[in-house]
C-alpha cells in the first residue's frame, strides 16, 4: 500500500565522516577527512546561495510510468505498460535527510497482489551525485500497441489487460559534476541550495543495472484469439522465451543547465548518454528452441533530469521528472524499457542556522 522513502542529501559523505570518527578519533587524519568532506560542499556563493534551514517539511505527489516494448526479428512488436499510479505523502528534512512515507491512494484500504516493491533512493551533493533504484512490477499491464498481424488486430487489443508479463530492475550509478562549484544539482533536485545565476556542467558517471523479464507467450496468443477471433495464432519464435535476465556496466556522459529565469526561480534540464556493455542469459521454450542463448553488446542507454523549482530560502515549491531508457538487441530478440518518476511537491524550510541568523 506504501512505502517509506529515504532521500539522502550527502548521505555517503557523511556516512564516512561518522565512521572515521569512530575510527580515528579527532586526530589529525580526522580534520583531513573533514576537508575532504568540506570540498564536496565547496561553491561560488556569487552563483549559488546555500541553505539557510536546518529542516523541513513537504508534501509530495509521485507519478510512476512504465513501457515496455518486445519486438523480433520478424516484425512482430507488443507494447505494455500499466496504468500511471499516483503516490501522495509527507516528508521531513533535517541538514542532509529527507525521510518520507507515500502510498498510493487507489489502493487505501486494500490489498492486492499487484502491488509494485519500489525503492529509490538519490544523493545530490554539489560534486556528486548518487543514484540506487530497485523496481518489481505487478500484474496489471495493458498492451497499448502491438504489431501482431495487421491493424485491426492492434486496435482491438488497444488497452485490453495483459498479466503475462512481468519485469524487474536494480542498479546504482554515481557521476561526477565538472563545474560544481557554480552549477548546482541540489538546488533543483533537493531543495537544499538556490542557483543565483545560470549556468550548466558537464557529468560524466559509471554505473551498472540488473534487469529480469518473465513473458508468457501463451497468454499473448490466448488473448489474441479471444479478443480478435484469430485462431491458431501464433507469437514469432523470437519471442519464445520463459525469462531471460540482463546484466550491465556502463559509461556515461552528459551535460546540465540551470536556467534562472526570474527572481527564486529555476528550470533545470539535464541529460546523459550511457555505453553500456551487457550481457544476458535466459531460458528458451521448449518448443520453440532448447538451447539457451545468450549475447553480448554494447547498446545506448539514457537518462534526463528536469525541474522547474521556486525557492525563496523560506518556502519552495515545483516539479521534477526523472526519466531512465534502456535497450537490449540480439539477433532474434530485443527489448525497450522506459521508467519515469514525475514529482509535484511543496515545502517550507525552518529552524535557522545559526551563521543566518540576525
Amino acid at each position: 500500500m506504501g512505502e517509506v522513502v529515504l532521500i539522502g542529501r550527502w548521505l555517503l559523505v557523511s556516512a564516512a565522516l561518522l565512521c572515521a570518527s569512530a575510527v580515528w578519533g579527532d586526530g589529525r587524519e580526522l580534520g583531513k577527512l573533514r576537508r575532504v568532506v568540506r570540498g564536496f560542499s565547496a561553491i561560488d556563493t556569487n552563483y549559488i546561495e546555500p541553505q539557510h534551514y536546518n529542516f523541513t517539511v513537504m508534501l509530495q505527489t509521485t507519478y510512476n510510468y512504465e513501457y515496455y516494448r518486445l519486438s523480433s526479428d520478424k516484425g512482430q512488436s507488443v507494447g505494455l505498460s500499466p496504468d500511471v499510479v499516483m503516490k501522495v505523502g509527507p516528508y521531513v528534512g533535517w541538514r542532509w535527510f529527507f525521510l518520507g512515507y507515500t502510498f498510493e491512494l487507489k489502493n487505501i484500504g486494500f490489498s492486492s497482489g499487484k502491488l509494485k516493491k519500489e525503492l529509490e533512493l538519490s544523493v545530490y551533493s554539489s560534486q556528486v551525485g548518487f543514484d540506487i533504484f530497485f523496481r518489481r512490477t505487478g500484474s496489471d499491464y495493458k498492451i497499448r500497441r502491438a504489431r501482431l498481424g495487421g491493424q485491426a488486430i492492434s486496435q482491438l487489443l488497444e488497452n485490453v489487460p495483459f498479466d503475462g508479463i512481468n519485469v524487474g530492475i536494480a542498479g546504482a550509478s554515481v557521476y561526477y559534476i565538472f563545474n560544481h562549484r557554480r552549477f548546482s544539482y541540489p538546488a533543483a533536485f533537493s531543495q537544499s541550495t538556490c542557483q543565483k545565476r545560470s549556468c550548466g556542467s558537464w557529468i560524466a558517471g559509471l554505473g551498472g543495472t540488473a534487469n529480469s523479464l518473465k513473458f508468457d507467450y501463451r497468454k499473448l496468443e490466448q488473448t489474441v484469439a479471444d479478443r480478435c477471433g484469430v485462431k491458431n495464432f501464433k507469437v514469432d519464435s523470437g519471442l519464445h522465451f520463459n525469462q531471460v535476465r540482463y546484466y550491465d556496466i556502463n559509461l556515461s556522459g552528459g551535460y546540465a543547465y540551470n536556467w534562472v529565469f526570474a527572481r527564486h526561480w529555476l528550470f533545470c534540464a539535464s541529460a546523459q548518454l550511457a555505453l553500456a556493455y551487457k550481457r544476458s542469459h535466459g531460458d528458451t521454450d521448449s518448443d520453440a528452441d532448447a538451447s539457451r542463448f545468450s549475447f553480448d553488446r554494447i547498446n545506448a542507454d539514457g537518462i534526463g533530469r528536469f525541474g522547474l523549482v521556486f525557492n525563496n530560502t523560506r518556502w519552495y515549491a515545483g516539479l521534477s521528472a526523472i526519466v531512465r531508457s534502456y535497450n537490449y538487441h540480439r539477433e532474434r530478440f530485443a527489448t525497450n524499457n522506459v521508467y519515469g518518476t514525475f514529482n509535484v511537491y511543496v515545502g517550507y524550510n525552518f529552524g535557522k542556522k545559526k551563521r543566518y541568523r540576525k
